[in-house]
């Protein structure tokens, strides 16, 4: 009997599911990515393995390390590095940013010395650059009746040298910034009555600032790594500094490694510092996180 057979009909047949999903839309089930997790679990393997040789490994001399990581000499040579990277990539943006606004400019002849300064310092190795500044002696013996031999430090020469390479590239950096600033931006503030230096301090560069940022950090990283180059004109930054002390005790493997732990512990702050002003710059913006 129809009445009878509603009767014994289970609940489970009538009632929807407790879970509230409608039961006639099929349910979507995450596919097993068992390869991904076996090549991760054997990355993670692969890194121990690593580490435990790096820390068991008696040859690192991390007793060694422990000794010589605070000391006088060390500190003194971070403490130059550090002087150095920030002097450079202030003076070399500065100078940048002034090379980037001649290259954008409609004078022709701002337009070429622009060009033609970020081509010569571009083209030419940071190394050599500075091995020219060191010989300027014998380059220039004299310049406005001042004899040049011996009238520039090693650090000095280091400082000069690095700027005028920074710059060059700072320049390009400046420049992609500024171009990636919306045109309409500029026809606002031009109708709005703003001179050519209030529309490039008040409008082009806080929007250029989202452009800039990123590859600017990264300069700022590399500066910092790169300032390891002047130590082959005797300035004593982080490098030298180990150097002179592993070429009186014959440790070199430790006092690298004092020199390594140094360069990742300020890149990794420069790199958080990094973040941070980008997220600033990003507000409001799909990039903000």
């Amino acid at each position: 009997m129809p009445s009878d057979t509603l009767a014994t009909r289970p609940a489970s047949a009538t009632a929807p599911p407790d879970d509230g999903t409608d039961p006639t839309v099929p349910r979507i089930v995450p596919r097993r990515r068992t390869g991904q997790w076996a090549a991760a679990a054997a990355v993670l393997v692969l890194l121990a393995l690593a580490l435990r040789s790096v820390v068991r490994n008696d040859a690192f001399q991390w007793d060694v390390v422990a000794d010589y990581f605070l000391t006088t000499a060390v500190l003194r040579g971070l403490g130059l590095t550090l002087w150095l990277t920030a002097a450079v990539t202030a003076l070399g943006f500065a100078l940048g940013t002034l090379l980037a606004t001649m290259r954008l400019s409609a004078n022709p002849v701002l337009r070429g010395v622009s060009w033609g300064y970020v081509w010569l310092f571009r083209s030419m190795p940071v190394l050599v650059q500075l091995l020219f500044w060191f010989n300027i002696g014998a380059l220039y013996p004299t310049i406005l009746g001042i004899k040049t031999v011996h009238l520039l430090g090693p650090a000095t020469i280091a400082l000069i040298g690095l700027t005028l390479h920074e710059a060059a590239y700072a320049a390009e950096v400046v420049r992609g910034g500024i171009l990636s600033v919306d045109k309409g931006q500029l026809e606002a503030a031009q109708s709005l009555g703003l001179g050519g230096r209030q529309r490039l301090r008040r409008i082009v560069l806080p929007q250029a600032m989202r452009s800039i940022v990123p590859p600017a950090g990264n300069m700022l990283i590399g500066t910092l790594k790169g300032t390891s180059i002047v130590s082959v004109i005797a300035v004593q930054d982080l490098l030298y500094s180990v150097q002179l002390v592993y070429h009186r005790t014959y440790q070199v493997i430790p006092l690298l490694l004092v020199a390594t732990l140094w360069y990742i512990a300020v890149t990794s702050v420069l790199g958080i510092g990094q973040y941070y002003l980008e997220r600033h710059y990003a507000r409001g913006t799909a990039g903000a996180r």
